[in-house]
């Protein structure tokens, strides 16, 4: 170990130089509190100038305070005029033999049933069998049955009823019907599938009339004639296929006005009939 120094009081440093450890501070108590407080201006300085030290970053990275103005935030004004822009859509770009089909149409005139499935049938830019469609904007929502005198071209939706059978294929995720028909005591089973069912609207259910109690007087129903009409959820709307542009006129028109006497004229604001690919042509209800 080192030598042990003794001071005494009084006594005199020897000639080789004071002892730091024993030197008396310099100055007042008020000059060093301000040189102290220099000292730590100084620091913080030299902080702000290298940056903050944050977790997470590289050796020798830091976070330096930048200083950036604010935009300010637009007014309400001007806030609902730039979504008023946008709302505006666009007009669609039609192609030429589109617009020559369109010009044989007077867009104020509304036609009677039959004038307007001969006109649809004429302006069908298609040149295979399309279909004939109907489309109504109606006063309110609701769900109509329709017997079609004339349901040949309209396509046959396939109708099954609940069995083990379907259970097997829902296991699977195979859906080959269009229509699921169940009855009160096997909806339990059919639970687990919901899923799977209800986003594509087959899951069986009173409102659509497709949990019955007789599965065989409801499965003849579905299959023959019988159409079920369903407004849109989010509004009074309902778009349907009346049959094929190569069935008569009188057939489809027939098929329409089973349609808008199912539906009743008064809860009809506008009827439009057009080819798949093709122009609407307003039809006269009243």
């Amino acid at each position: 170990m080192g030598k042990t120094r003794t001071a005494f009081v009084g006594q005199t440093e020897p000639a080789s130089g004071p002892d730091l450890r024993f030197r008396e501070p310099q100055g007042s108590e008020k000059g060093l509190k301000a040189q102290r407080e220099k000292k730590r201006e100084h620091k913080r300085s030299l902080k702000e100038e290298r940056g903050v030290r944050v977790p997470g970053l590289k050796g020798g990275e830091r976070v330096v305070s930048v200083s950036a103005e604010i935009t300010p935030e637009p007014s309400s004004a001007e806030a609902t005029e730039s979504k008023e822009r946008k709302k505006v859509k666009q007009p669609k770009k039609r192609g030429k033999r589109y617009l020559a089909q369109l010009s044989k149409i007077d867009p104020t005139k509304q036609y009677p049933v039959e004038e307007a499935v001969s006109l649809a049938k004429s302006t069908a830019i298609t040149r295979f069998d399309g279909k004939i469609e109907a489309h109504l904007v109606l006063v309110k929502k609701g769900r109509f049955e329709v017997q079609l005198p004339h349901a040949e071209s309209v396509a046959k939706k396939r109708v099954e009823v609940a069995s083990e059978e379907t259970l097997k294929k829902l296991e699977k995720g195979v859906i080959d019907f269009d229509i699921l028909l169940a009855t009160p005591d096997f909806m339990p089973r059919l639970v687990p599938y919901a899923k799977l069912l209800g986003p594509r609207g087959l899951m069986p259910n009173p409102k659509s009339g497709t949990l019955v109690d007789d599965p065989k007087r409801a499965l003849e129903k579905f299959s023959g004639n019988t159409l079920v009409l369903q407004t849109e959820k989010d509004a009074p709307l309902i778009h349907t296929v009346v049959g094929s542009t190569s069935e008569s006129t009188q057939h489809l028109a027939e098929n329409i006005e089973s349609i808008i006497r199912a539906v009743s004229k008064a809860n009809i604001k506008k009827a439009v009939v057009s080819a798949t690919m093709g122009p609407g042509i307003k039809v006269a209800v009243s």
